[in-house]
């Protein structure tokens, strides 16, 4: 995360928009009467997906419980799961 100052910000406003959208940089800029955090709208939805699903009761135990079984070659294939056509 790069930190500018709201100065710094205001003078590479476009610069900084096509880093965020295009590379996925964040930025916090430090102003005196606060912080605030510019990132893309993509990187922002994905936050807010991954906080709905680790609030799903049980999902966080679920995952670690299925990189357990990768981490122990107990998988199946897609073509059994799926069969083939």
């Amino acid at each position: 995360m790069e930190k500018i100052t709201a100065t710094e910000a205001r003078k590479l406003f476009f610069e900084i928009m096509k880093n965020v959208n295009e590379k996925h940089e964040i930025y916090r800029v430090n102003h005196r009467s606060g912080s605030v955090v510019i990132l893309s709208e993509e990187e922002f939805d994905n936050l807010n997906e991954t906080i709905e699903l680790l609030s799903i009761p049980g999902f966080g135990e679920s995952i670690k419980r299925s990189f357990k079984q990768i981490e122990n070659g107990d998988t199946v294939s897609f073509d059994e799961v799926f069969g083939n056509d």
